[in-house]
């Protein structure tokens, strides 16, 4: 017959398997600890940067300017969005990807473009990141007549990976231990036959015990 579990039971039960559930636990989360450092291989970001200029200086003076568009920061910003469109499309610049995943974003409502590349060799990262900075100044002058392109921030070797993250691998290990432990216990209780305690007796046959024969050999001890 299957036992009867209130909540004061439950609690019972896993305080009375406490030690179990901590061990559980704590092996848990080592174990993902060391699929999370060992097993996952590491991936490395990083990004360069460059600008998109409307306007292409031809001397000192305002009338010299050449533009593409009347405006000159909204002018960039749109330039620089048709530049991101271009160099995501063009096989000049996706030729050099070496099988990194990059991502060329433009920064809101401004006129500069992010190349952030991320992959498992930190190294190639940097190189690919500057590559593509460097590519993007030949194409622009190659498929516009006026603006210009430039350089602000060339990409650093990572030191350290993004991904993964040990602390929060580990952290999931505890609470997947913790909840798997506590469940397992519940469960070893419920098909647990054998009887503890007088209560376990009423409980299953529904007969209420009157008396009982102590154990004279595991008193005596």
């Amino acid at each position: 017959m299957a036992k009867n579990l209130t909540i004061q039971k439950i609690i019972s039960v896993l305080l009375h398997r406490m030690k179990f559930i901590i061990l559980a636990t704590l092996l848990t989360g080592c174990l993902f600890l060391c699929y999370s450092k060992f097993l996952i291989t590491p991936m490395y970001s990083t990004s360069s940067m460059i600008y998109v200029q409307n306007f292409t200086e031809k001397g000192g003076s305002n009338d010299q300017y050449k533009k593409i568009y009347a405006g000159d920061i909204t002018g960039s910003s749109s330039l620089a969005g048709i530049c991101v469109t271009l160099f995501k499309n063009l096989d000049e610049m996706t030729s050099l990807y070496d099988g990194c995943k990059v991502d060329l974003s433009l920064n809101k409502d401004t006129y500069f473009i992010t190349v952030t590349v991320s992959g498992d060799d930190p190294q190639k990262c940097a190189n690919v990141a500057n590559q593509l900075a460097d590519k993007a100044q030949e194409v622009y002058k190659k498929y516009f007549a006026y603006g210009q392109l430039g350089e602000i921030r060339k990409a650093k070797v990572p030191t350290a990976p993004y991904s993964p993250n040990n602390l929060k691998n580990t952290l999931l290990g505890l609470l997947v231990g913790l909840a798997a432990s506590c469940l397992l216990a519940v469960l070893l209780e419920l098909i647990d036959t054998t009887i503890k305690a007088d209560d376990d007796i009423q409980e299953i046959y529904g007969i209420p015990v009157f008396a009982e024969i102590p154990d004279f050999e595991s008193q005596s001890r």
